[in-house]
């Protein structure tokens, strides 16, 4: 039987809400205290983005289990995560365990769509996330930073990547587009066919060569209508992270807004990663407060109800400050819940 009074979702076919229009999320841990999901309440989130417990074996008994875990606190998993295919680098450099990988991830889709979660994010990044020291932000609190003159790293779930050639041999631009033509065109029929939309999250940074390997596809504005131009599905589109778009700036080929309505008209934006920098590379960045950075982010907002988007929103990496996560996450979500309220 169909829950009463609930709001189908545009964005991502299948799910359906407690109130119409852009949804908020929250990011919680598969282990998440009953404090941790009261506290998500008591913000009037709905949405939850969460993983598969590390050391689990993934069945679907294993995806099952989070899901209910969550729901038996009132919140919906919107976003059920498997870090080991989360992420592939044997994907983007066509290495030797290429096709297991693929593989794995193929059974991922199979394995969440059983257990009615019908939205996934993947990130196509051979080196993971590249990163200097975190820096002091307003009243001494500290963001993540990024200044690629200062010997910056690469970290992805624990393993790191270090200097010129991460991989032994820089890869070009060419070998990049083919491996990842290679890998959408096996998963697009099977994400069509389990109903999971899946949206490719921007390199972080984009742009910039790192390591040895061009940020190419999903680097810049024209990579990704490129990439989506292969994939050639309804169910290939974008997770748009607002922080990375602006670490590239001018360099993207299109601003954030640009991006919003770009992909927003054409049905292909399916989450939202709400997160301001202090500026654009190639000057270097710090992760900061929403109301903080160079991007005034009350656009952003007005912009994805232009666009009629109803998918998640959700408050990305969050700052180091007095009250902990807590603090972080508070003040993130009021900040956009005021923001999203304003725009209507």
């Amino acid at each position: 039987m169909t829950e009463p009074n609930l709001y189908p979702l545009k964005a991502v076919p299948g799910y359906r809400s407690s109130r119409p229009g852009i949804q908020v999320g929250i990011q919680l841990a598969p282990d998440a205290s009953a404090e941790d999901m009261r506290f998500a309440r008591q913000l009037g989130v709905e949405w939850v983005m969460t993983s598969l417990p590390q050391g689990v074996e993934a069945t679907p008994s294993a995806y099952k289990a989070v899901c209910d875990r969550f729901a038996a606190e009132g919140l919906k998993v919107y976003r059920l995560a498997n870090h080991s295919c989360h992420n592939m680098e044997a994907v983007t450099l066509g290495l030797a365990d290429r096709d297991a990988k693929i593989q794995e991830y193929l059974t991922y889709l199979r394995n969440i769509s059983r257990v009615g979660v019908r939205y996934a994010t993947y990130a196509h990044m051979a080196n993971g996330i590249w990163s200097t020291e975190p820096e002091a932000i307003r009243g001494e609190a500290k963001g993540r930073a990024l200044r690629l003159q200062d010997t910056p790293a690469g970290d992805w779930v624990g393993k790191a990547y270090f200097g010129p050639l991460t991989h032994d041999r820089r890869y070009t631009e060419e070998e990049l587009w083919d491996n990842y033509e290679y890998f959408i065109r096996t998963v697009v029929p099977v994400a069509e066919g389990e109903g999971i939309r899946i949206g490719i999250h921007p390199d972080d940074p984009p742009v910039y060569e790192l390591g040895g390997i061009p940020r190419c596809i999903f680097g810049t504005f024209k990579g990704y209508v490129k990439a989506l131009e292969i994939a050639d599905s309804p169910n290939i589109g974008v997770c748009l992270c607002c922080g990375c778009w602006l670490e590239g700036g001018d360099a993207m080929g299109a601003d954030l807004l640009t991006a919003v309505r770009e992909f927003g008209t054409k049905g292909k934006l399916f989450k939202v990663h709400f997160r301001n920098v202090t500026a654009p590379l190639p000057d270097g960045f710090v992760e900061t407060f929403l109301d903080d950075g160079y991007m005034d982010m009350g656009r952003v907002t007005r912009a994805l109800r232009d666009v009629g988007f109803d998918g998640a929103v959700i408050s990305d990496h969050g700052q180091t400050m007095v009250g902990g996560r807590y603090a972080s996450e508070a003040f993130a979500i009021g900040y956009m819940k005021g923001l999203l309220g304003r725009s209507g």
